[in-house]
């Protein structure tokens, strides 16, 4: 009898949300635009610099941006608020998917823009925005090219990244994406784009039409240290491009999306990798999209911070070459080859008793480390381990010898076949793994990459939330929109995505009409 008073009472109090509620949300339709305009700064009589077009954020979609839009003849600023440019970018594989490359022709490799479009889709369970979705995917081999062309050198064969259904991923000669941020900062240097570093964004600056024509911003800002700095206004006679990355650090902010991303779990991402601007564009009546999905990277190892050396060692020999292994039982338990998302899920179930995590064990012979550019700095710290045996591996490990030999020779047998009948894993570029020397990794996902953010058309404007209608004068671009990966983002799709929709976006702020901004 208690229970069915307290259920009775349980929903009147929810009887009662839900009006207030409703009635909270009739408000913000009515005054929404009238709060947007409150929470921005009004324009001042003159700014201290003036610009055709501000871009913030230096990374792949950031500088991709900066060069497209002085290759359209805008004057260009670009801003970071950390005192190095490149974020998450520089730090990243460098590895960028191509639907069509030339170095898919050369080596047999039948792929089309359908096909990567299908491939994220499945991915992203449905999620993608298709329009945005094509949009990168019909821009890849061209954006490939144009990185080509200011100097980026990718290596001479093609690599099958998970969830992929063919090999289609291109990556830089130095595994990294400073192979691809180095040459584009000095292409923008040479054709006249101003940067300053350490300096942060701090609101917009709107017109009386709710116009984006500049931004508040503190210069000579030392992060973390809000007290730094001192306060300068940009005026941005086109357009802001918006190019400020994920929040995987902003530990609080992504909690909040999901509450079991506590601070015990890491992040590939650097420190700056926060959810400032993405509020700040908010407060202006952007339409956040997605910012619950965050993506933990399934190629990462407990034993070292951040992005590490068992990430590249992982994406290039464990998932592509070898196998992933239960470490009490010497078993696999997932398709290697699968999206990022379900090896992820996949790896986070493996707990004890106690529900402590039991780290899964990536394994590949020489062979399959042969292209893994990390191999030695992660033995170097013991991160990766070498064995001459199987046997002296599993002892390593502590995992079941006879059950590793097992499982090694049944893989072995399923790519003589042509078929792993245990999970289905592609096996178009496997071979078996028949002599040593070993080397191994323990596993454990990181938080890696956001698939939310604000809501953009195939323009790269942002669209507010209330009225669906491009925010005049603000684009974004790369991890700071959402939409395009749905609920999981395929391996290589971040290069992809930040280059084609920065250049994008640079184009459309570079055709809009020009305002007359007056600098002191």
């Amino acid at each position: 009898m208690t229970n069915n008073n307290n259920l009775v009472a349980s929903r009147r109090a929810l009887l009662k949300k839900g009006a207030a509620l409703a009635a909270g949300m009739g408000t913000l339709m009515v005054t929404g635009q009238a709060q947007a305009k409150a929470n921005c700064t009004p324009a001042p009589q003159k700014f201290d610099e003036v610009f055709d077009i501000i871009v913030v954020g230096s990374g792949f979609a950031g500088m991709s941006a900066a060069v497209q839009a002085a290759e359209e003849g805008a004057k260009v600023l670009v801003i970071d608020k950390m005192p190095v440019f490149g974020g998450n970018s520089t730090i990243n594989g460098g590895a960028m998917a191509v639907a069509g490359s030339e170095l898919q022709a050369k080596e047999g490799v039948n792929d089309s823009i359908e096909l990567m479009v299908s491939d994220m889709l499945k991915s992203g369970r449905g999620m993608n925005d298709v329009n945005m979705l094509k949009l990168v995917c019909n821009g890849t081999s061209e954006s490939a090219k144009w990185l080509e062309s200011y100097g980026t050198v990718w290596k001479p064969f093609v690599q099958h990244f998970g969830g992929h259904s063919v090999p289609r991923v291109l990556q830089t000669r130095e595994s990294s994406g400073a192979g691809i941020i180095r040459p584009l900062i000095k292409a923008a240097e040479k054709i006249g784009v101003t940067m300053y570093k350490q300096t942060k964004l701090e609101s917009f600056i709107q017109d009386d039409d709710q116009r984006v024509i500049g931004v508040n911003v503190k210069s000579q800002y030392f992060f973390p240290k809000e007290r730094t700095g001192s306060q300068r206004t940009l005026g941005a006679r086109k357009g802001v491009i918006m190019a400020t990355g994920g929040f995987g650090r902003d530990i609080d902010f992504r909690q909040m999306q999901q509450p079991k991303l506590t601070s015990e779990l890491d992040s590939t991402n650097h420190p700056g990798a926060t959810a400032g601007a993405l509020k700040q564009m908010m407060l202006i009546g952007a339409n956040p999209i997605h910012l619950d999905q965050i993506q933990l990277g399934p190629w990462s190892s407990p034993d070292e911070k951040g992005f590490g050396t068992a990430s590249q060692f992982n994406t290039a020999a464990t998932y592509q070459n070898g196998i992933v292994v239960d470490a009490r039982t010497g078993e696999r338990f997932f398709n290697e080859l699968a999206d990022r998302k379900a090896r992820a899920d996949a790896i986070m179930t493996r707990r004890d008793e106690q529900g402590k995590p039991v780290y899964p064990i990536g394994l590949t012979n020489a062979k399959g480390a042969a292209k893994a550019q990390t191999l030695a700095w992660g033995m170097k710290y013991d991160v990766i381990k070498k064995a001459d045996t199987l046997e002296q591996l599993a002892k390593e490990y502590g995992i079941p010898a006879d059950k590793l030999k097992a499982q090694v020779a049944q893989w072995n047998q399923f790519v003589r076949d042509g078929e792993d009948k245990q999970f289905g894993r592609p096996l178009m570029q496997a071979f078996e793994l028949t002599e040593g020397p070993w080397y191994a990794v323990r596993m454990w996902p990181k938080v890696h990459y956001c698939m939310g953010g604000v809501r953009v058309n195939t323009q790269s404007e942002v669209l507010h939330l209330v009225s669906d209608k491009p925010i005049a004068g603000l684009y974004a671009a790369g991890e700071a929109t959402g939409g395009i990966h749905g609920a999981s983002r395929l391996g290589a799709c971040a290069v992809a995505e930040g280059v084609v929709t920065g250049r994008n976006a640079a184009r459309s702020a570079a055709a809009a009409s020009a305002i007359s901004l007056k600098q002191a």
